[in-house]
């Protein structure tokens, strides 16, 4: 069957939505600072880069990788498609839908947990955090990096059974619910804050107070959060700096994208210890082999001590 990635649909709403809040932004006395023009600008230019190479990889991921795998250990046997672990390859049935997407959420959840674990996969990912304004321009301000590993955190999902063209569409609902969760104008939303997440919880996730910090990496639920312990309510008493510690301080476009790969190179030659080196690419943000920084789980315990 053939369907239509709904981010096709997505990317005309995205940047209405956009305009829509900026113009409303700028006629609310409370949320005039809400849009930067330059801050935008860099936004919207990673957005634009990121539509531009997104197609490309991934087509590679939904028609070469996604069906690799899915050819691979779901053979068709007898005119059945077969899991190798001898269930029947599943369908299209409704309820078919609802568990890829609960299994989409679950990898997205770690794919963008170690996105905030694994330095080198922060340096692709903090673009998107990079910004001090918490808006829907923000939500499109993506790393260009990102989509080429992204894929391998769902690979096991067509692997037993489910059809990659599902997965695609799954994959198109997540990123639609993660754009408009961009907004600082949608309050606590009662019942539902017990299992989805929300706005206020994005906002928690980017914020630079070290309370927040890496909270709250789920897609559209939060169960996954509560599971393993990352989630964290927002608390309207704390006044919420968002961004980075580590800011690119430029609107430069290249630099917005390339500047935490620069500070890895510089610290991994700190050391000429090779373990050093691998933990200054691979380990936790903030690692140092001398204690001169910290890592945020680090910096948590010394604020609760």
């Amino acid at each position: 069957m053939n369907f239509t990635n709904p981010l096709v649909y997505g990317v005309p709403c995205f940047l209405g939505l956009i305009l829509l809040e900026l113009a409303y932004s700028k006629h609310n006395k409370k949320s005039k600072d809400l849009y930067h023009w330059k801050d935008l600008a860099a936004s919207l230019t990673m957005g634009i880069g990121s539509t531009i190479i997104a197609p490309l990889t991934k087509t590679i991921a939904a028609i070469v990788l996604f069906n690799y795998v899915y050819e691979v250990f779901n053979p068709e046997i007898n005119g059945i498609r077969t899991n190798i672990m001898g269930w029947e390859s599943f369908g299209y049935a409704w309820y078919i839908w609802l568990f890829c997407q609960l299994a989409d959420d679950f990898s997205y959840y770690w794919f963008h947990r170690q996105n905030h674990n694994v330095r080198f996969l922060w340096a692709a990912h903090i673009v998107h955090h990079s910004s001090d304004n918490f808006n829907l321009g923000t939500a499109v301000r993506n790393g260009w990096f990102t989509i080429f590993y992204k894929p391998f955190f769902y690979m096991w999902i067509p692997a037993i059974g489910f059809p990659p063209e599902m997965l695609v569409v799954c994959l198109g609902i997540e990123a639609l619910w993660q754009f408009q969760l961009h907004s600082v104008f949608i309050p606590k939303l009662g019942f539902i804050e017990k299992f989805m997440n929300t706005h206020t919880m994005h906002q928690v996730h980017h914020a630079q107070n070290i309370e927040y910090m890496d909270k709250n990496h789920g897609g559209f639920l939060n169960i996954f959060d509560k599971m393993f312990g990352t989630w964290k309510e927002l608390d309207e008493n704390i006044e919420i700096k968002y961004g980075v510690t580590h800011a690119p301080n430029s609107y430069n476009p290249l630099v917005i994208l390339t500047h935490e790969y620069r500070d890895i190179w510089k610290d991994m030659k700190k050391s000429k210890n090779w373990y050093h080196k691998f933990m200054y690419a691979f380990g936790a943000p903030g690692w140092s082999h001398d204690g001169s920084t910290l890592t945020i789980k680090q910096q948590q315990k010394l604020n609760k001590s």
